[in-house]
């Protein structure tokens, strides 16, 4: 069994893995390579038999999203520990150990992520990931170094070892033990915000997520849905809601809901005014999907109470993001208030 196998889930993404996947190759010894593809018409495996035949491929024949495609990927990979790591995503030189060294170092540790920067600027954070992600009262994810399209530049603020609320899926380091304890993806999310709900059900579980700026990375971003694409607004609004339903522990959640739909609507009131309709009918049309699914929710809320256990909910700020953010006019993580992380409240 391999002690670490490093999966790219891959969807006509030729390109990336022409431009990406020697740099993994190169730095990450010891590790199985394994190239898992999403049923891509672009010849993306047949390129990498001819070009690394030493990369294992595994074709999934169809697009199950990131959570479909990792569940059906990684029940084929005997290994201790997985590394979901995108296509669009430059390794560098001991990433891979700074990671495992992290794990190893908290027996409690489920999963971690590296630094991650952004391609065109590796300067400045990027947007998926950051230094680590948090989320709020209202289902709403940030990072340190991120919140919403404001992303901070670099300057060694965030050089730790911390604990965080969730690792992000772009560079992820996470116990084979752990993914299948708590039944892996929710394949429903499809994609988007399913490592936030990952990393949540583990944490209710009493693991630790984690986060290491000894190992970086620099992510080009958007590789299979562009930042602009409708479809990922669609995505985004409507796995938040689920991934809020289905984990929130509280007396108070249809409250939160309401006030969160408020708030979305908000946004959609938004992207109308900055001339993007496209992108407010999808905000409407992921609420519809929402409601539709929520009996389903429901009751997976009620076998994830049933099963919780120790939870830690380290990340947790009991504060609306979007009012600091868009009220408060706060863009950087430091400017927020760190009371709002306390657990007890």
């Amino acid at each position: 069994m391999a002690r670490t196998a490093v999966v790219i889930l891959n969807y006509n993404g030729r390109h990336l893995l022409e431009r990406f996947l020697p740099g993994v190759l190169a730095h990450s010894p010891g590790a199985e390579l394994i190239v898992a593809d999403n049923g891509s018409s672009d010849g993306s495996l047949e390129w990498v038999h001819s070009a690394h035949p030493t990369v294992r491929r595994l074709d999934l024949k169809k697009n199950l999203g990131f959570a479909g495609g990792y569940n059906a990927a990684l029940a084929q990979v005997e290994a201790d520990r997985f590394v979901l790591l995108n296509s669009d995503v430059e390794v560098t030189a001991g990433w891979l150990e700074a990671l495992g060294a992290r794990l190893d170092a908290d027996p409690r540790m489920a999963a971690c992520q590296p630094k991650v920067l952004a391609h065109a600027d590796p300067g400045r954070f990027e947007h998926a990931g950051a230094a680590g992600g948090c989320i709020d009262r209202n289902g709403y994810p940030f990072c340190r170094g991120r919140i919403f399209e404001i992303t901070e530049p670099d300057s060694g603020q965030y050089d730790d070892d911390t604990e965080v609320f969730w690792a992000t899926g772009a560079c992820l380091m996470i116990r084979a033990e752990a993914f299948h304890e708590v039944g892996g993806f929710d394949e429903a999310l499809f994609a988007h915000m399913e490592e936030i709900d990952l990393c949540w059900r583990l944490r209710r579980r009493g693991w630790r997520i984690g986060y290491t700026s000894a190992a970086r990375v620099l992510h080009v971003g958007g590789g299979a849905l562009g930042y602009g694409s409708p479809f990922k607004t669609y995505l985004n609004f409507r796995n938040s809601l689920i991934v809020l339903t289905k984990n929130l522990r509280s007396r108070a959640l249809f409250l939160r809901l309401l006030r969160r739909l408020v708030l979305d609507g908000f946004a959609a009131l938004k992207f109308l005014l900055e001339g993007h309709p496209a992108h407010a009918g999808q905000v409407v049309r992921a609420h519809w999907s929402y409601f539709a699914a929520l009996p389903r929710i429901m009751r997976q809320r009620r076998t994830l109470l049933a099963e919780e256990r120790a939870p830690d909910l380290t990340g947790l700020y009991h504060r609306s993001i979007a009012y600091d953010r868009f009220i408060l006019g706060w863009k950087k993580f430091s400017e927020l208030d760190k009371r709002a992380f306390d657990q007890r409240r």
